[in-house]
């Protein structure tokens, strides 16, 4: 047995009116990143509100843009080191919070000066970024995207209130919702699992299969609403200390030449990525199988095998997205079939080298990958 480590994270603060708290926070001066829905939906209010109570100043930078790129990011800069801000709080999807990671890293690097204090107020239940250490950027000049892990970048504050999720559309809610399961079942087989990181994967990936249907349903059910949020902080949890795999790597590698939304790229690719894992065309049961077949078992699939158990949760898991009209393809992901196929060999050369690849519980090669991208290509 290795040495290991197990890291929570931020303070979590949860519940119906969390954000009440902000009021209760030593704050001067905080600057507020969100994309621009945020401040013309008036839904930045909701945290002005709190911080007026309080005389805080504050300074909104409202120009968060989908998979964060460079340039949106340099933008604040000049910003942010002129108003000199103790608090930066982070308000949106994967997208704000990714962009306040960078933003802090940049800010304290140039300007010498201690980390400001993080605080985190998701959205979305998806990314688990209100947690991790973890920040995806893009560069539109390179068609790149790049991971950043630090420990600096882990929000000190999590703020969950489901006050924000309400009005995220179905379709939003389903390609998050799916980024949460993707993350359980990375986290589950990742080299860095231990028992502290399958409970939280367990208990998130319960709540999200449980949660996530009616979600999609029924945007005004706030308890199912709240049991998502809660799902999507404990994947995060749980990969922030087991890591990730292949399926976000592949999916990184899409993201930076097609923009296409993360959490359904990630859908696409599961049942692909399962199959490898567990080497499901050979007639061994491998450590991997077993993992996932404990999976099946808990989301209560009838098997009489693990090879069996694999191939329910991957059915499970194809009959879960077409209920939000993901059937697996190119196409879902508004993806020309002819363009992908060129860009393959460079794709599986960037998901190869990814922050994300050394946790995958198979090792790979590029052919590998390539593979797996040529599947995802012939799906119908």
């Amino acid at each position: 047995m290795r040495i290991q480590e197990f890291n929570v994270g931020p303070r979590f603060i949860f519940g119906e009116d969390a954000i009440s708290e902000l009021s209760n926070l030593d704050i001067k001066k905080a600057y507020i990143i969100c994309d621009p829905y945020m401040e013309q939906s008036g839904m930045v209010y909701h945290v002005l509100d709190q911080l007026d109570q309080n005389a805080v100043e504050t300074k909104i930078f409202s120009g968060v843009v989908p998979n964060p790129t460079v340039e949106s990011i340099s933008k604040s800069i000049s910003e942010i080191r002129s108003f000199k801000p103790d608090t930066i709080i982070a308000l949106g999807g994967g997208s704000a919070l990714d962009s306040s990671k960078a933003i802090i890293l940049t800010y304290t690097s140039l300007e010498k000066v201690a980390k400001p204090t993080l605080i985190a107020i998701p959205t979305t239940s998806g990314s688990g970024s209100e947690i991790t250490s973890f920040a995806v950027i893009s560069d539109l000049l390179t068609e790149e995207k790049y991971a950043l892990v630090d420990e600096s970048l882990v929000p000190d504050i999590a703020i969950l209130d489901t006050t924000f999720t309400m009005s995220v559309p179905s379709g939003v809610t389903a390609d998050a919702g799916m980024d949460v399961l993707t993350h359980c079942l990375e986290a589950y087989v990742a080299d860095g699992a231990s028992d502290f990181s399958d409970a939280c994967a367990e208990k998130a990936i319960v709540l999200a299969w449980e949660n996530l249907p009616l979600t999609f349903r029924d945007g005004n059910n706030k308890v199912a609403r709240e049991k998502m949020h809660n799902a999507s902080s404990l994947a995060g949890i749980s990969f922030n200390n087991a890591g990730l795999g292949i399926c976000h790597s592949l999916s990184h590698a899409i993201g930076a030449f097609f923009h296409s939304p993360h959490g359904r790229i990630n859908t696409v690719l599961l049942p692909h990525v399962i199959a490898f894992n567990s080497s499901l065309s050979n007639l061994t049961v491998t450590p991997t199988s077993s993992r996932y077949a404990k999976l099946a078992a808990m989301l209560q699939f009838d098997f009489r095998n693990e090879k069996e158990g694999v191939e329910k949760l991957i059915a499970g898991i194809k009959q879960l997205s077409t209920q939000f009209g993901i059937r697996g393809t190119l196409d879902d992901l508004g993806i020309d079939k002819a363009d992908f196929i060129t860009h393959i060999p460079e794709m599986a050369e960037r998901a190869l080298a990814d922050a994300c690849t050394p946790a995958n519980p198979r090792k790979v090669t590029k052919s590998d990958l390539e593979s797996i991208y040529y599947l995802l290509a012939r799906s119908v």
